[in-house]
């Protein structure tokens, strides 16, 4: 028998892929969620939107630093939010006493990092150090924090495990990242926060984000254009279904706090790397068209390959990610196809 675990967790980023998802399985679980974005316009605003739209929030209804409370769970309210604007996080934290924070908003991109690199400083660093100083001044014990496959950089050995050194990012964005690991031990050292980071391997699924793999390829595909595919073909990734990653971040949340290691680094992915072509493939198939190639070279800041040592998490938590590709991209084709409203031929 399932045991309901009621708590009352902030998290960061859900207007994003993972946070919405994230807090709707909180949600309907029972757990009370406050949910926190800026939703910037890195990628189109009305997919944000439309995620929130999901948990019960109406845009009409959203106001800068103020709660909005959710039309479809009583147990959930949404405030737009910089995470760099300190006395705004300060406020929140001490009007809603959290009994865990899980932060996933970021500037997210590998590739955008190169050309704008300070947003990547305010949001990633700036804004992390502001999560890491409500959480000591307001007694938050429990705090799960992104971090990124991308802090690997020029490993040559897989899978990747997190014992390896990660000192050669090769963006910004993985420097970021790193830093957040880094700080996020401090903190735990400190201040006996409980820090679990999580470095999230290729992740897709239904309302997933249209600068990553999958979107960029159905949309391509399915308006009879070519896809790019990089250093030709010769690619791999750790593809992990969001149900997957959900479930792995939900078991992190809900661990006991164990004074004797405060601060833990977990790999979360599917443990299965998938090289690109063979991805392409199994999308084209699910879709019912083949894609138009042009293929190129590698492009600044990317690395050829993707694979997870998840045995930690395996280990403590027991995860066990189980979609099949196949399902999964059946699954983001099917949300794709009624979203964008494609008709099927």
């Amino acid at each position: 028998m399932e045991v309901t675990v009621k708590m009352k967790i902030l998290i960061t980023g859900t207007a994003g892929f993972i946070g919405y998802h994230l807090a709707k399985k909180l949600l309907e679980r029972g757990d009370e969620v406050i949910g926190l974005d800026n939703i910037n316009d890195y990628y189109d605003v009305n997919l944000k939107y439309a995620r929130l739209n999901e948990l019960g929030i109406e845009k009409e209804e959203i106001q800068e630093n103020k709660l909005t409370t959710s039309t479809k769970y009583q147990n959930h309210k949404f405030i737009k939010a910089n995470l760099e604007d300190q006395e705004a996080i300060n406020t929140l934290f001490k009007t809603e006493k959290f009994d865990a924070v899980c932060n996933l908003a970021a500037q997210a991109g590998v590739r955008y990092s190169i050309e704008n690199p300070h947003a990547y400083i305010q949001s990633n660093v700036v804004g992390f150090m502001n999560i890491l100083e409500a959480c000591r001044n307001f007694g938050v014990k429990n705090l799960a924090y992104a971090s990124s496959s991308s802090v690997y950089g020029l490993n040559k050995e897989q899978p990747f495990k997190t014992t390896d050194k990660t000192d050669t990012p090769i963006s910004l964005y993985a420097a970021t990242k790193k830093s957040n690991e880094l700080m996020a031990h401090t903190y735990s050292h400190l201040y006996g926060i409980q820090t679990t980071g999580l470095r999230f391997f290729t992740v897709y699924g239904p309302w997933g984000r249209p600068d990553m793999a999958p979107m960029l390829f159905a949309d391509a595909i399915l308006n009879d254009r070519a896809i790019n595919v990089f250093n030709h073909g010769d690619m791999s990734r750790d593809f992990t279904y969001i149900d997957d990653i959900v479930d792995g971040v939900i078991k992190v949340i809900d661990a006991q706090i164990d004074n004797s290691q405060l601060y833990k680094l977990y790999n979360i992915g599917n443990n299965s790397p998938v090289q690109l072509l063979d991805f392409i493939k199994i999308l084209e198939k699910a879709i019912g068209k083949e894609a138009e190639k042009n293929f190129m070279d590698m492009q600044d800041g990317d690395v050829a390959s993707t694979y997870a040592d998840v045995s930690g998490l395996i280990s403590d938590f027991g995860y066990k990610p189980d979609t099949s590709l196949e399902n999964g991209i059946g699954k983001f084709v099917s949300w794709y196809k009624s979203f964008y409203r494609v008709k099927n031929d």
